[in-house]
């Protein structure tokens, strides 16, 4: 608990204690009233009334004050500045009402369960909070700046500039993105991926800021501002979540606006018009019996179980999200994202790792694997495209494990890389082939087997051709991510209908990576332009309140991630083009959260709906209650704080994950 929550606390216990001992002795201190009232020699029973009342009012005002001060301050302060109709107000002129008419015993009641109200509802917000709060807390205080000299100076992260080297010690923060230059660590990144177990860093490797260094003393170059790093692209969309709200939360915002001034307002009139009649009828008004009417309508028609609730549900999912590193830019994004019943996503980054590897190797003829691979790794020593890289990564692997032996660089001249084509060089003085059908067909070498093996490949085909024979093929591909084939099974099993995959790669490739995560429609071969056309076609294709979620992870897709319903964006690789664009941020890459975050967004609007029709079916029932005579003072502030702490109690239920 917070001081002011402590204080609170110790308000509230003090006025009970002093509310439950009026309640005991209020009878016995009124019959001791009027007893000593008759032995001073006042007889009249008006007189007497008038005495008890007194004595009762000077017993009952000052818990009343020492509990309602800070209301009934506010609710001036508030006149003031033109805010009239909040529950500060109702409060206030309930209860002023209720000792204008000597129900004092309720007067004091309504103010103290309305503060222990306030008081739960703080405590609930204070809970609702802490995820997003721990999240802010990743902020880093410090930056420890390696001069030329070598000497270590503390700097304000924003005047760290890129191409310094920071040092970041054990235990702390890393406060800005870099590369490792120097020391091996583990760190934790729990704040802000929720993944508890630490990645381990070794020189070379990128490192995100906001992170916590375990162990060793890690020396890191600088490679962003810290206005653009990652950390501080957390913070302010966190602190921006707030300003987008959903829309049951508009919806109750407009409906508090409209309804307290007309409660009040019919409050007025019930306190007024019917005993005006019944003077008029030649009755007695009855003045009391219809005030008290009126302050039942007063103290009912409080939005707090609506205002309190609501905006604190959506608040306990976000949270939740947060909790396992998922961050939400919005309460509308959140509702959103409940509705989704369409899942659209890239495949490079998102659904695969963006590693290309040799999946498969296809010998012709009486080569074996072994040579194959061989021939291919001296293709590709000298070049650096990245599908190079992935053959040579194969031949060190293979090279380790003892299948193949290192082929000397003498024995390879003249080697030169044809761009969009491939590799040529001499080995052994004999040609050399490696690349694409076209290189191979403009060296002269033809064979009937290399359009059967491109057709059965699934991925980029490296062909090989050696000495003017043709020698077979390595299919390269992106891996798939581990979790992605369980992550879609758990979007059809909690209600998705349908998800679609969207890439630019070769329509072979994307077919085999659809069929084997059980993806229900493959568009490839497009341009960023063509994904955009294509999502247009699946938003046109929705049906009533459902929505379309894209997931990825580039630049070029920004543009998609801004037109779907909901944009997911990967926070780890993702670009920061795509993170800017995205409503939804997956801070660790894990796509398996999806469906655990649809998950999170259904229950949330669950629990705020059950909110909005306990609390106004109550209310309304108490209203005509009260207005018949039936209700009392004390169901009144059943309807207002007990239905406002039932509400917030469940609002809370939106916090579990």
């Amino acid at each position: 608990m917070t001081n002011k929550q402590k204080k609170t606390r110790t308000r509230i216990l003090i006025t009970l204690v002093w509310f439950v001992l009026l309640l005991l002795f209020e009878r016995r201190i009124a019959l001791f009233v009027e007893n000593t009232a008759v032995l001073a020699g006042v007889s009249e029973a008006g007189q007497i009334s008038a005495i008890t009342g007194c004595v009762m009012f000077l017993l009952f005002f000052p818990p009343y004050i020492l509990i309602g001060h800070d209301v009934i301050l506010r609710a001036f302060k508030n006149i003031r500045h033109g805010q009239i109709f909040d529950e500060n107000f109702l409060m206030m002129i309930a209860t002023f009402a209720a000792f204008g008419v000597g129900e004092y015993t309720e007067a004091l009641a309504v103010m103290l369960f309305y503060q222990i109200g306030e008081l739960f509802q703080s405590y609930a917000v204070g809970r609702s909070r802490a995820s997003i709060t721990e999240m802010m807390r990743i902020a880093p205080e410090y930056a420890n700046l390696e001069g030329e000299d070598g000497t270590v100076t503390e700097k304000d992260p924003d005047e760290v500039p890129v191409g310094a080297v920071i040092v970041v010690k054990a235990g702390e923060k890393i406060p800005l993105d870099g590369t490792v230059l120097e020391g091996e660590s583990f760190v934790d990144t729990a704040a802000l991926t929720g993944e508890s177990v630490p990645r381990r860093v070794c020189p070379g490797e990128d490192v995100i800021s906001g992170c916590v260094n375990g162990e060793g003393t890690l020396r890191v170059r600088v490679n962003k501002i810290y206005e653009d790093s990652t950390v501080a692209r957390i913070l302010e969309m966190v602190e921006n979540a707030s300003s987008k709200k959903a829309r049951l939360e508009n919806f109750i915002t407009r409906f508090a606006k409209y309804y307290t001034p007309v409660v009040t307002l019919g409050a007025a009139l019930l306190a007024v018009i019917p005993p005006v009649v019944l003077m008029l009828a030649g009755e007695s008004p009855r003045w009391g019996d219809w005030i008290s009417r009126a302050c039942i309508f007063l103290i009912v028609s409080c939005p707090c179980a609506l205002v309190i609730s609501v905006p604190l549900g959506f608040f306990g999912g976000i949270g939740a999200a947060s909790r396992i590193g998922v961050l939400v830019k919005g309460s509308n994004f959140l509702e959103a994202i409940a509705d989704t019943t369409t899942v659209v996503m890239d495949k490079t980054g998102t659904l695969t790792r963006g590693e290309f590897r040799v999946t498969r190797l296809i010998p012709a003829g009486e080569t074996t694997e072994t040579e194959l691979l061989a021939l291919a790794a001296c293709g590709e020593s000298f070049s650096a495209h990245p599908i190079a890289a992935s053959v040579n990564a194969a031949c060190r692997e293979a090279q380790e494990r003892g299948e193949l032996t290192a082929i000397r660089a003498d024995r390879m001249t003249e080697c030169r890389e044809i761009p969009g084509h491939g590799t040529i060089c001499l080995l052994d003085e004999k040609p050399l082939l490696t690349g694409n059908a076209a290189l191979l067909a403009d060296n002269g070498v033809r064979d009937d087997r290399i359009t059967r093996d491109m057709e059965n490949a699934a991925g980029t085909v490296v062909l090989i051709a050696y000495d003017g024979h043709y020698r077979g093929a390595l299919v390269i591909s992106d891996t798939i991510k581990d979790g992605a084939a369980a992550a879609l099974s758990d979007m059809k099993r909690i209600g998705v209908k349908r998800t679609v995959m969207l890439t630019g790669d070769r329509r072979e490739a994307a077919c085999e990576v659809a069929s084997s995560l059980g993806i229900d429609e493959v568009r490839a071969e497009l341009l960023p332009a063509d994904k955009v056309d294509a999502v247009e076609e699946l938003l046109a294709a929705r049906q009533g309140k459902e929505k379309l979620a894209f997931v990825g992870d580039g630049i070029n897709d920004a543009p998609v991630l801004m037109r779907a319903d909901v944009g997911i964006a990967m926070g780890s690789l993702g670009s920061d083009a795509a993170i800017e664009a995205a409503d939804i941020v997956l801070m660790d890459d894990d796509v398996t959260k999806i469906a655990r975050l649809v998950q999170i967004g259904r229950r949330t609007l669950t629990i705020v709906r059950q909110n909005v029709i306990f609390a106004i079916g109550v209310k309304v029932i108490v209203l005509l209650l009260g207005a018949l005579g039936i209700a009392t003072m004390w169901l009144a502030v059943f309807a207002d704080v007990g239905v406002a702490v039932l509400a917030i109690l469940n609002s809370m239920r939106a916090l579990k994950t």
